[in-house]
């Protein structure tokens, strides 16, 4: 069993698809949080516009994941491009939102205390409300973070490599133990994913001790 399992991981270059598929993850989730977060800042910062822009990203988050991929082709063409942007697209939403309702819900005792040590409201921001909001932030990302895993398994449709290339081929070329093989260890890649990104976001809130971590 185990000689048929790496036979098959050797055979459809599972170890590269993996590293691959990693890249694109992790690039699309860093370009999500810092889009994310300064969104979220600046909707906070100016609150006449967190309405509308939060609208519009939850509507941007109804469309079909392939959909968008293939409403991106014509722009960015085959490949990891229309991949990775679909995937920022899905994930800026849950950080966006968290980041601004992070820093609209710090307690005011908090601030009536920074300010009273003298802090400028750009203080208050970055060594205040910040902070207190990084386990509700943390809880956004977590949630990013299974939008871009399955975004990016869809990026085998379009040429960008990864995981999703296995299954893409399995289905084509009806190897249901290829398909087996790559669908698990994707799933295994996103539980390991996920489990870090909770114990993350599970010190961060003993450390701060505000926000309860989402499940």
């Amino acid at each position: 069993m185990i000689r048929e399992i790496a036979a098959l991981w050797d055979e459809h270059l599972m170890t590269m698809r993996t590293v691959e598929h990693l890249q694109m993850f992790s690039i699309s989730l860093i370009i999500s949080v810092i889009i994310g977060v300064i969104i979220g800042v600046l909707i906070y910062s100016k609150p006449n516009i967190a309405s509308p822009t939060l609208n519009i990203l939850n509507i941007l988050e109804t469309i079909p994941d392939m959909a968008l991929i293939v409403i991106l082709l014509p722009l960015l063409r085959l490949g990891t491009g229309p991949t990775i942007a679909a995937s920022v697209i899905y994930s800026i939403l849950p950080i966006a939102r968290n980041t601004y309702i992070g820093l609209k819900g710090v307690d005011d005792q908090y601030i009536y205390v920074a300010e009273a040590i003298g802090l400028s409201p750009r203080e208050v921001l970055l060594k205040v409300r910040i902070p207190i909001s990084l386990p509700l932030i943390a809880g956004g990302i977590r949630i990013a973070l299974v939008f871009t895993m399955g975004v990016v398994t869809l990026g085998g449709l379009v040429a960008a490599g990864g995981l999703g290339t296995v299954i893409q081929n399995g289905i084509q070329l009806y190897e249901k133990d290829a398909i087996l093989l790559a669908g698990l260890w994707t799933g295994i890649l996103a539980v390991i994913l996920d489990l870090a990104a909770g114990s993350i976001e599970k010190k961060l809130h003993e450390r701060y001790g505000i926000w309860q971590p989402q499940q």
